[in-house]
């Protein structure tokens, strides 16, 4: 049994983040009905291809990740009767979960007010790039715009102030967002469970990115300054910091600096330093930052990252890798926590994804099937809304509706 057994949901969205936490509501055992254009969700087939044993396997990973478990249908939502076709869908559905903005939902009859007067407990739940209220509420965001430039993410991971704008990864802002969406959305269940009433939930790239860095904003938020960059030869302690090993592999650092000093010393052979002046304090070592960065450097070039790694654990230090995602997948510890468990596709075969991190003690969280193809669903979606097969043959037929498209 998963926690949301019996609890259906009809998802109208495209591109990751909204489609991350339709995702993790599938992992978790709901009923997720993904509603796609006739041409399908502008993802399909956008992201990086991959090459199992030197072959080009065809099938859309990317996609998958953020689409498993889901059933699909296709709906032309600005023909005739597409939009209604959705509004019935809603009537015995639990959640109504979106990326259109305000507008969108209000031209299609997909917002609270219209969903909520037909199905009065339904939680309807929209993920934005910069909320549904307010000057900017109207423009689309992505996260590389909304969570990681408008944020102040972006520019607070520079080196210095003039230093080059980062690029992250693809979808990290979307699945941090759509993780959000879902605490919103277990909430508002609970609230129906409570009250009887349907809620209006809501998250946006914008706002969860300034969660994400609140550490920082809640100090500017009080004093207006803004953060200061700083660079390896800048930090305020060596511990807290990232070097290079001597096969040009990283570590990184993290450790209260007055008791663990003398300690990480002695781990990288330089034990003389704990009682040289230029380091003998927090003070002294901030003070000559620059130089004690460039011997740690080169006392840690004499051996390579996986060699240094036994020693730091013998000598009781914090520190992690810094590996590649080749290494990521490979490696002993997300193997046993189940990081990436196995999904079995009727034509792609067995490959291995990438489970969400909500667990449970004694439940099963991880992802139950693959991605559908698009429309794979569309007749039976209509079967379970209670429409007969010669209206859903005219629906099909009209255009309304696509019907399954070939894998």
């Amino acid at each position: 049994m998963k926690p949301l057994d019996g609890i259906r949901v009809i998802e109208v969205d495209s591109w990751m983040a909204a489609p991350s936490a339709g995702a993790i509501l599938a992992d978790l055992g709901a009923d997720v009905v993904k509603v796609e254009p006739l041409g399908g969700d502008a993802m399909r087939g956008t992201g990086r291809p991959a090459k199992v044993d030197g072959t080009l396997k065809g099938y859309d990973f990317v996609f998958d990740v953020d689409n498993r478990g889901k059933r699909s249908i296709a709906i032309d939502l600005a023909s005739d009767g597409g939009s209604l076709i959705v509004q019935r869908l809603c009537v015995t559905t639990d959640i109504f979960l979106c990326n259109l903005l305000p507008h969108r939902q209000e031209r299609f009859g997909l917002d609270p007010t219209s969903l909520h007067a037909q199905q009065p407990k339904l939680v309807h739940a929209t993920l934005t790039g910069y909320g549904t209220h307010g000057p900017e509420a109207w423009r689309p965001g992505y996260d590389v715009t909304a969570f990681f430039g408008r944020s102040g993410l972006y520019d607070s991971m520079r080196e210095t102030s003039e230093g080059l704008v980062p690029q992250a990864r693809p979808a990290q802002g979307d699945h941090t967002t759509g993780l959000a969406l879902v605490a919103s959305i277990l909430a508002a269940l609970r609230l129906v469970d409570q009250t009887g009433n349907g809620q209006v939930v809501e998250a946006s790239l914008f706002e969860t990115a300034a969660w994400t860095l609140a550490s920082d904003l809640g100090v500017t938020a009080a004093d207006g300054a803004p953060v200061r960059q700083r660079s390896r030869s800048q930090q305020i302690t060596p511990l807290t910091n990232r070097y290079p090993c001597g096969d040009d592999r990283w570590v990184v650092f993290n450790m209260p600096e007055a008791p663990a000093f003398a300690r990480f010393c002695g781990a990288v052979g330089l034990d003389h330093l704990v009682d040289d002046p230029r380091f003998d304090s927090v003070r002294t070592r901030f003070q000559n930052m620059v130089e004690l960065v460039e011997l740690i450097d080169a006392a840690l070039s004499v051996k390579p990252r996986d060699e240094w790694g036994s020693i730091f654990d013998e000598h009781g230090l914090i520190w992690g890798p810094v590996r590649g995602l080749h290494e990521v997948v490979a490696d002993p510890q997300a193997e046993a926590m189940g990081l990436f468990p196995a999904i079995t596709h009727p034509e792609a075969g067995e490959y291995r994804t990438v489970r969400s991190p909500i667990r449970l003690r004694g439940v099963d969280t991880a992802p139950r099937a693959p991605a559908p193809s698009l429309g794979e669903h569309s007749r039976s979606v209509l079967a379970d809304a209670g429409l007969a097969l010669d209206e859903i043959n005219a629906l099909i037929a009209d255009g309304s509706v696509g019907d399954r498209a070939p894998r």
